[in-house]
């Protein structure tokens, strides 16, 4: 799967999965643009990087802010001359029930979750136009099919698909795809911080009786990165140990 030479941007690669992603990708000879709110953390990820042989370099960016979004871009190219590769990866949670949801969890989630992904795919875009190609890879989740106690991460997770479809019918003349990857339930520190037993209900409930790993996530992201996968857009893949298939118990 080819990603040598191209410029990958993942945002929020500080840590977890999109750390994963951008480790991936550097490893295959990406040059990786490394995106986070925390300055220390996406250092420390380039470090790794440029210790195994491999070129990134950090920037420190709220995706929140399209001011911030368009210095993190411009930086990018100056650093690099273009971008090839969008992965929006950021994302919080902030759960509850509807009639316990404060609104301002609400339009928190919403922010983070979905607006981000509008406001770098709108900065990123022009500049893949220009050069006809680009890969744009967005994380929703398969809690975009619903999740109690998750309205206002589940709509956020569904305006990621409906935006991804959309970027798809757009963009296809540019010769820049656009595609979604939709995890389950992945094996990080937020879900590790859980009770032993919610841990072993969560597993049992998917056909695949274990959690996913941040690498799995990093092998879906690197395929639609690839120069392979020009003929997929505007596609949904689940990584979910078949979770989206219903609630399943053993």
């Amino acid at each position: 799967m080819k990603v040598a030479e191209r410029v990958a941007v993942v945002t929020g690669s500080g840590s977890g999965i999109g750390k994963e992603i951008m480790n991936r990708l550097t490893a295959h000879g990406a040059r990786g643009v490394v995106v986070d709110i925390n300055r220390e953390a996406a250092d420390k990820t380039v470090a790794e990087i440029k210790a195994r042989g491999g070129d990134a370099v950090a920037v420190t960016c709220d995706c929140t802010s399209k001011s911030d979004v368009q210095a993190m871009v411009e930086q990018a190219l100056a650093h690099y001359g273009r971008i090839d590769i969008l992965v929006n990866n950021v994302g919080i949670v902030r759960d509850n029930y509807l009639t316990k949801m404060p609104e301002a969890d609400w339009d928190l989630v919403l922010n983070v979750n979905l607006k981000t992904y509008f406001l770098c795919s709108q900065a990123v875009v022009p500049k893949m136009m220009d050069r006809q190609y680009g890969r744009i890879i967005n994380i929703s989740s398969r809690a975009w099919l619903g999740n109690a106690g998750q309205a206002n991460y589940s709509a956020a997770k569904g305006g990621i698909v409906s935006l991804t479809r959309t970027l798809a019918l757009e963009l296809g003349k540019f010769n820049i795809t656009s595609n979604c990857i939709a995890p389950g339930v992945i094996d990080t520190p937020l879900i590790r911080s859980l009770r032993p037993d919610v841990q072993e209900r969560l597993a049992k409930m998917q056909p695949t009786p274990r959690f996913g790993t941040p690498a799995e996530v990093a092998y879906a992201a690197h395929f639609f990165a690839s120069d392979e996968a020009w003929y997929m857009t505007g596609q949904v893949l689940y990584v979910c140990g078949g979770k989206s298939l219903g609630i399943y118990g053993h």
